[in-house]
């Protein structure tokens, strides 16, 4: 007989809890339940796969390693640190964090779900996953790997992309949460995902511990989640400029709004300039151009909008005020400059 969702909800610790202890990956999080390191991944693992973020975060807590380091730690050295991670907010709102729960509670993570959040740049998935993982609350943590696996095993079609039914799921899982295991089980959804269950890509379902009562295994997977219809992203067109005098480069800081707020950037228009306008363009900044050495072409895409480039790399005889001219030292240390535009060094 067909179970009913509620069914396959009950029966999902069960079939999960020993499957995630004999196969959790060891990533370096998983080493304890120390709030500032669960929460810190957490972060670090929105929008990023976790084979990239486990270096980061290493590197992050050596220079970094509590959470009263985090809040007294410069802007400039708290976004090196965070240098080719993008959406940089979130190493903003981190030490916005920092400093509150350093001042308001003597550096103790607050425990219950609604505290962690109010806390900047927490949202609910993130404060789930503290709530559970570090101090064993029945509290689910939704995201994308948890929305997959539980439509696919439950055939649910409501479209992952509406609050209400995340909503719902959410509400869904929290009923069934193991008591005193709590944060193997947030994990172990997570895990799902991420390993045996991934988007864009057929699912292992010969590995998968909740394959006998899965009802996209037996229907056929292909129709979940059930999502809304893409837009295309706007495509911007820049012309980006690697300006050398000597051993110094030109860069300058972005506007402290908008896309990549407040980081370094190399000097850059708007339009897709030829050799000759670039030209003229190096020439009315007064950097007095000598040689253009090569041109590049590379597209960087960000979330709603795409950044299709052309860079040229120009000696130059004389530096321009407009800029900062940093050498190679210091642009590898001191200066957090965005892939986007790291890439063309």
């Amino acid at each position: 007989m067909k179970k009913t969702s509620d069914e396959i909800y009950d029966r999902l610790p069960a079939a999960l809890l020993p499957w995630y202890g004999e196969t959790a990956r060891p990533l370096p999080w998983r080493r304890d339940r120390e709030p500032y390191h669960v929460w810190l991944s957490e972060i670090m693992l929105q929008q990023t796969r976790a084979e990239v973020v486990a270096g980061y975060f290493l590197r992050f807590l050596e220079a970094l390693p509590t959470v009263f380091d985090l809040a007294a730690v410069s802007d400039e050295a708290l976004l090196k640190l965070w240098e080719g991670l993008g959406y940089y907010s979130r190493a903003r709102n981190l030490k916005k964090t920092a400093e509150i729960i350093v001042r308001d509670c003597g550096g103790r993570f607050p425990e219950t779900y609604d505290e962690l959040l109010a806390l900047p740049g927490v949202g609910p998935y993130t404060a789930g996953a503290v709530a559970s993982i570090c101090f064993g609350q029945p509290v689910a943590a939704v995201d994308g790997n948890v929305l997959r696996v539980i439509t696919r095993v439950t055939g649910d079609d409501g479209c992952i992309d509406d609050p209400a039914v995340k909503k719902r799921i959410g509400k869904a899982l929290t009923a069934v949460y193991p008591k005193g295991a709590c944060g193997d089980f947030t994990q172990g959804l997570m895990e799902l995902g991420a390993t045996v269950c991934p988007p864009n890509t057929a699912p292992k379902c010969e590995l998968c511990p909740l394959g006998d009562f899965c009802r996209s295994r037996a229907d056929g997977w292909r129709g979940c989640p059930v999502r809304k219809e893409k837009r295309d992203r706007r495509v911007e067109k820049r012309t980006v400029f690697v300006l050398r005098a000597g051993e110094r480069l030109a860069i300058r800081k972005r506007a402290a709004r908008g896309l990549l707020a407040g980081l370094w950037e190399l000097p850059n228009v708007l339009g897709d300039l030829d050799d000759r306008a670039a030209l003229e363009q190096a020439a009315a900044w007064g950097v007095e151009p000598v040689t253009l050495e090569k041109s590049i072409r590379q597209d960087h895409v960000f979330t709603h909008v795409r950044w299709e480039m052309v860079c040229y790399h120009f000696t130059c005889r004389g530096i321009s005020s407009e800029f900062e001219w940093v050498g190679e030292a210091a642009l590898e240390q001191d200066v957090a400059l965005p892939t986007a535009f790291r890439k063309f060094l």
